[in-house]
């Protein structure tokens, strides 16, 4: 299996340009690879459809037969009458409800690789953590770059937001990572790929499944595919690999210091992409 079945990641233009030099030395064994990451693509890749509509409820009768009458021609009295309970359970939101020091802030959905981090199995030698991830029954080293700010935008986010990691890859990386990246308990939740929508070919993070009202929901994130659902309720990001002169994230929190009291994001939201 390679990476790209833990970790959803956006193509690095650097790493493409290498692949592209070493594609021509691939040997037969290559093939044997692709044959044994078919299979791992089958475990790895089962999704839920959350797109499937709920069977509708038995139809009621179109006729009923008229009531009895009574001796004097009045129709008997009767008890009221109740509607049958809906057989379709409520649907479950993803979030947990909101806690107390949390109410009245808005929901920020916060997503990790290429926003956050940059994470590879290739060894970097300043990488901030390296994290074991086991695939097959074998472990393999993670090496995880942060972006530069990163620590002081996320900080600043939990002082202003309910914050929520939300992230295609699977748990097995994301967790860790984490706990590794999260030092200050910033993120209430964290929901990975079982939580997503298999949409087209891509994991989209429906925001109406949260349980937060869409008119105070941001999702900040490098991937439009990832927020195709809701384009207007988006801050994007620049993908972020290995430059540790990027100053995306800092720059972001004036911004988000005023747009943490509107009432709505949409007005500030549209102003920005206008720009």
């Amino acid at each position: 299996m390679d990476h790209t079945s833990v970790i959803t990641q956006a193509s690095n233009p650097k790493e493409e340009e290498v692949f592209t030099q070493e594609k021509a030395s691939l040997s037969s064994s290559s093939l044997k690879k692709q044959r044994s990451r078919s299979l791992l693509s089958t475990f790895f890749c089962c999704f839920r459809n959350y797109n499937v509509e709920p069977p509708p409820p038995s139809a009621a009768p179109t006729s009923l037969p008229p009531p009895p009458v009574e001796e004097n021609g009045s129709p008997p009295k009767r008890d009221p009458v109740q509607a049958p309970p809906d057989p379709r359970p409520p649907p479950k939101h993803l979030l947990p409800e909101t806690i107390t020091s949390d109410y009245g802030k808005k929901c920020v959905v916060i997503d990790l690789d290429e926003t956050l981090v940059h994470s590879s199995f290739k060894p970097i030698s300043n990488a901030d953590f390296i994290v074991p991830v086991e695939i097959d029954g074998t472990v393999h080293q993670v090496y995880v770059l942060k972006r530069p700010h990163v620590d002081e935008f996320l900080q600043r986010m939990g002082e202003l937001f309910e914050c929520v990691l939300f992230t295609a890859s699977l748990a097995k990386y994301a967790d860790p990572v984490a706990d590794l990246l999260d030092r200050w308990g910033v993120f209430r939740a964290r929901l990975f790929r079982e939580s997503c929508v298999f949409h087209r070919g891509n994991y989209v993070k429906d925001l109406s499944r949260l349980g937060r009202e869409l008119s105070s929901v941001i999702i900040v994130d490098n991937s439009p595919a990832s927020y195709i659902f809701h384009p207007e309720n988006a801050v994007p990001v620049q993908s972020w690999f290995d430059d540790m002169s990027d100053t995306e994230l800092l720059d972001l929190l004036p911004f988000f210091e005023g747009l943490s009291k509107e009432e709505e994001v949409y007005g500030v939201l549209q102003n920005l992409r206008g720009r």
